[in-house]
């Protein structure tokens, strides 16, 4: 790898940990104070890290096995904030129910 390259795959990598990072905040912080345009805006950012995956996969001399890691990762992000705010959200209902 060029150090062109490392630079420009550690650039697309710290963008994509960014755009993951950014749709697990605005998600829940949308979801917290009730705010419809904030989760959309994590969706762009998901998107973002998604579009930045499939970038990292076809321009970056990484390993494929790194590649697919990736990839995976994007998807993943898309469920983890949902998932776990559902889960909170039962948690909670039943720590309200045996009081």
């Amino acid at each position: 790898m060029t150090a062109s390259a490392l630079i420009e795959t550690a650039a697309l990598l710290g963008l994509f940990v960014l755009a993951g990072g950014g749709y697990g905040s605005l998600y829940s912080v949308g979801r917290l104070w009730a705010r419809p345009a904030l989760i959309r805006a994590g969706s762009v950012c998901w998107i973002a890290a998604f579009a930045l995956a499939l970038t990292i996969a076809l321009r970056t001399p990484l390993d494929i096995g790194w590649k697919l890691l990736i990839l995976a990762s994007a998807l993943v992000y898309a469920v983890i904030p949902p998932l776990i705010w559902r889960y909170l959200e039962r948690l909670h209902h039943e720590q309200e129910i045996r009081r």
